[in-house]
């Protein structure tokens, strides 16, 4: 209890602390959102490689002086175009050209950046975030991306809907399956940026995966998944951000530790895995 008033004074006080809680939030929110599509469409392994791929394009802005916003959806979209290409012009599977063109992105992203260290390029930060570092412009470019992403999915929600549990027959009645997915791996470019500060790019993958995983092993309608995911996001990102500052550990790395916890509550605490019920069995 002491820490938590400690928090809330802390939270009072100090506008880095109300800036990195407001980010999380943010985060959590649109990664639940953008990740139940991931998760049910069996991406996990492209929300994996579209995080890393961004590295490049984040280390060419940093070096040419441009937004890493824009390098980033760039290298973000090239490279979900380029894991494409492969896989539909070569005998080479999907599983495959994902690890193939994520695997160099990111690691000639780590080349950029270790070549020019005479820039103020933190790779630290950009693999594992710093929320607690969120400036103003920060915060901002996250709560429009935030709101540019809301509206998106809101907008094409039944295309968004339709391409994921039937391609085939979206695309009977006149919706291209191939063009949301490569509208959707834009989205998802646009939230691992705004997930750059907060949680970095290593662990970002986790975000989009795990809370929108606690909530499909909840509930089986998608509009409750998205709901619960985008909560429990906020959840693992205010828990988050309340650790790493009351035990001085990274917060990246607290925020997902935290959301893997209500994975595992949900993991045998939901009804379909009947493994409470199955306990109350044997006994």
């Amino acid at each position: 209890m002491e820490n938590i008033v400690f928090f809330l004074q802390s939270l009072s006080q100090y506008q880095y602390l109300q800036n990195a809680l407001k980010a999380g939030i943010l985060v959590g929110i649109i990664c639940g959102l953008i990740g139940c599509f991931i998760i049910l469409r069996g991406m996990a392994l492209m929300g994996d490689a579209i995080s890393h791929s961004v590295l490049p394009g984040v280390a060419i802005a940093y070096i040419l002086g441009f937004s890493f916003f824009i390098g980033a959806v760039i290298a973000g979209v090239i490279s979900a175009l380029g894991i494409g290409y492969v896989a539909q012009n070569s005998k080479i599977k999907d599983d495959s050209a994902i690890g193939i063109i994520f695997t160099a992105a990111f690691a000639l992203g780590v080349i950029l950046i270790t070549v020019n260290r005479g820039t103020e390029v933190c790779l630290w930060h950009i693999l594992f975030g710093n929320v607690l570092a969120v400036s103003s412009n920060d915060l901002l470019m996250t709560f429009i991306i935030g709101i540019i992403v809301i509206i998106t999915v809101t907008l094409f929600y039944k295309q968004l809907l339709l391409t994921t549990f039937d391609p085939i027959m979206a695309e009977s009645i006149g919706i291209p399956a191939k063009t949301v997915h490569y509208f959707l791996m834009l989205l998802l470019s646009l939230v691992t940026v705004a997930s750059l500060q907060t949680v970095g790019i290593i662990l970002v993958v986790a975000m989009l995966i795990t809370p929108g995983a606690s909530a499909y092993l909840l509930t089986n309608r998608l509009p409750i998944m998205i709901i619960l995911a985008s909560i429990f996001g906020v959840i693992s990102a205010i828990a988050g951000v309340y650790f790493s500052y009351i035990y001085d550990i990274p917060t990246g790395a607290s925020i997902v530790v935290v959301a893997s916890i209500i994975f595992a509550l949900s993991f045998f605490l939901s009804p379909n895995q009947k493994f409470i019920l199955s306990i109350v069995n044997k006994n």
